[in-house]
């Protein structure tokens, strides 16, 4: 029987098939099979999220082979782009067109079904999640249906299925609305934690795209400021070798080597974030999606919560106590970011600004201790976990977060009432 592993490798399944449909249609007829013998589908991506999402005993359907654009109006920005496609493939395809995605993440290495079915979001005060910018999707629901949907065409299905945790059906083409190409200009430096918190506000405000690192245990942080480079304006590119060195040596192999070192050393870890703390301040200017993208290779685990924005300040002195309440030794950073609300039922943001706090420990570490701590206060404070992230919370506590909860619920018995596309977890967060 094959087996299945997440990116993590903190999730595994054995499915009873593994399928690589050719198409739509075969996929279609695949999903019908299925749920004519009383059988679980569920669709993969690239494993990056750190759930079972993905997890079943039934049939597991790879989308490797619905890659590629399949249509763009490039004087209305429209793009749409089958649901295997991984983002690094996206973003050089559109910047061939002369356009880009309005705002991304950090991590490129997901499909755009799966970053959206997760609630990717990125930062930005004004801007919201990768969901925020779909404008049309293809599904293929419960009874092996291909059905569409958007603000016009099944518009309730739309507003639950643009962030559908994979429970409402396998996404096989997205409509994006795009923009011209731009250039972004990122300013890197470190600064006290403290003066980043004073000013949270102030440079959620004055800058596009707003987040740092805070490296615990330590007073430092690594502030990330990336806005649009004005018309007449120029910036220099970060040169290939010292990118490099930062960006893959330093950041990646290097501090993969001092992980494994404080994974077997707890107790080296203060001394390995002072050092990892005092990073040099680098402005560098490249197309946007070069910028919002950083290469992770090293793996771990993560948390990530989304509470509301006026409660940014709480949650990162909540963070900080649990670490210091536990007697914790954590070596890696905690991300800090901001979003503007939005009207997709289940996103992270749905109904209200947000901040958004993501904890990690290097694969193989003990994380529970710390992730169940830092989950315990962000749920005082409204917190809604990301859906591609780990967390333990249920279907009776997150319907109190989520008003809308119970609308998502009646369009995924609208779609799927024989439960083809659930697991464990989704019965764990939706109810069964």
């Amino acid at each position: 029987m094959p087996q299945w592993t997440n990116w993590a490798g903190n999730q595994a399944a054995q499915p009873r098939a593994v399928e690589h449909p050719n198409d739509v249609e075969e996929l279609a007829l695949l999903v019908k099979r299925a749920a004519d013998a009383g059988q679980r589908v569920k669709a993969v991506g690239s494993g990056h999220s750190f759930t079972a999402t993905a997890v079943t005993d039934g049939t597991l359907l790879y989308l490797d082979r619905l890659r590629g654009l399949r249509d763009v109006d490039t004087a209305m920005g429209l793009v749409t782009v089958q649901g295997g496609t991984h983002l690094h493939e996206l973003n050089p395809l559109l910047a061939a067109r002369g356009l880009a995605m309005t705002n991304l993440g950090d991590i490129d290495k997901q499909t755009i079904s799966g970053a959206i079915s997760t609630g990717t979001h990125g930062t930005g005060e004004r801007l919201g999640g990768i969901a925020t910018q779909v404008r049309g999707l293809e599904l293929v629901i419960g009874d092996g249906s291909i059905v569409t949907c958007s603000e016009t065409e099944r518009p309730e299905l739309f507003a639950a299925a643009r962030v559908g945790v994979g429970a409402l059906g396998i996404i096989t083409a997205v409509t994006l609305q795009c923009e011209p190409a731009f250039t972004l200009v990122a300013d890197e430096r470190p600064m006290p934690v403290d003066e980043v918190m004073a000013r949270y506000d102030e440079f959620a405000h004055d800058n596009d795209h707003f987040e740092f690192y805070w490296f615990p245990h330590t007073e430092r942080a690594f502030v990330k400021r990336n806005n649009r480079l004005a018309a007449g304006e120029s910036a220099p590119r970060l040169g290939r070798v010292r990118e490099y060195v930062e960006d893959e040596l330093m950041s990646n192999y290097a501090f993969d080597v001092l992980c494994r070192m404080t994974r077997r050393w707890p107790k080296l870890v203060h001394r390995v974030n002072r050092i990892a703390a005092d990073q040099r301040p680098r402005t560098f200017a490249a197309p946007s999606y070069e910028v919002f993208v950083s290469p992770r290779r090293v793996r771990f685990v993560e948390m990530e919560y989304a509470v509301p924005r006026e409660h940014a300040a709480a949650a990162f002195q909540a963070i900080r106590g649990a670490i210091d309440k536990e007697q914790l030794d954590v070596s890696f950073p905690v991300e800090a970011r901001v979003v503007a609300a939005d009207d997709i039922a289940l996103s992270t943001a749905s109904g209200r600004e947000s901040a958004y706090f993501a904890i990690h420990m290097y694969r193989g570490a003990e994380f529970e201790r710390y992730f169940r701590a830092v989950e315990a206060a962000m749920r005082e404070l409204g917190g809604r976990p990301h859906w591609g992230k780990m967390h333990y919370r249920t279907a009776d506590d997150l319907r109190q977060v989520y008003p809308r909860f119970d609308e998502f619920l009646a369009q995924r018995d609208a779609v799927d009432p024989r439960r083809v596309f659930t697991n464990d977890y989704l019965n764990r967060v939706l109810g069964a």
